[in-house]
């Protein structure tokens, strides 16, 4: 299995597009944002497939009240996501209504931000620090009918352990050795969070970053990571 999920985070789609020309030999999963959405909406997602063959992972962050997210959750249900992203923080309840709106698709639960620093996370307001929040939020999500996680790599092995060997765990804040930390505060190279315990790996301005410098880099940089995450 493919581990990489390359974030198309910009606000052009014909960037966006070039992107998955250049990397989709190396990458099957494609991360689109909140804000690529609301640009772009569903046709910018047409736009995108016919760039290339892949999965989506639809990364908008539900997070509301039960009922308008499961009608949020049956709104875009008719793109096919594979995963869609839900707060876990939302709850039991909320996490539940997404999954059975729409039982085809992945929800996906996002635990704590990997912007997020130990002061951040006690300043929000969570009684325990990042990793046993995370750790009861990944559990509380897969109880309630998730089929996917989002936490920091840092967390993997802690809630691998928690919630077993069935449920998917998507890591951001993974960066190649020597890369910038950019936005992410607790962070691990895609060989040691696949060794962790992670499914897939979001990838973004490692690879997208050298746009600039071509097509051809990019789809280098693309090979380099997938060969470092597989060989864990």
């Amino acid at each position: 299995m493919n581990p990489l999920i390359l974030a198309l985070d910009t606000d052009n789609l014909d960037t966006a597009c070039s992107w998955i020309e250049a990397t989709n030999e190396s990458i099957k999963t494609y991360k689109a944002g909140l804000e690529f959405f609301l640009t772009f909406g569903e046709k910018g997602i047409e736009r995108l497939r016919s760039a290339g063959e892949f999965d989506l992972f639809l990364d908008l962050k539900l997070h509301d009240i039960p009922n308008t997210v499961a009608s949020a959750t049956k709104a875009i249900s008719h793109i096919k996501p594979k995963f869609l992203t839900v707060h876990a923080s939302g709850g039991s309840e909320m996490v539940a209504a997404a999954a059975t709106a729409a039982p085809s698709i992945d929800i996906t639960a996002v635990t704590i931000l990997t912007s997020l620093t130990a002061e951040n996370v006690q300043a929000i307001g969570y009684s325990q620090p990042p990793l046993e929040s995370a750790i009861n939020l990944a559990s509380l999500a897969v109880d309630s009918g998730a089929r996917a996680i989002v936490c920091s790599p840092l967390e993997v092995s802690s809630i691998r352990e928690r919630i077993g060997r069935e449920t998917t765990i998507i890591t951001p804040g993974v960066r190649p050795a020597g890369s910038s930390l950019g936005d992410q505060n607790r962070v691990m190279t895609p060989r040691d969070a696949i060794k962790a315990g992670s499914t897939y790996l979001v990838i973004g301005r490692p690879i997208t970053s050298l746009y600039s410098e071509g097509l051809g880099a990019m789809s280098a940089k693309a090979r380099e990571i997938l060969d470092d995450a597989t060989s864990a």
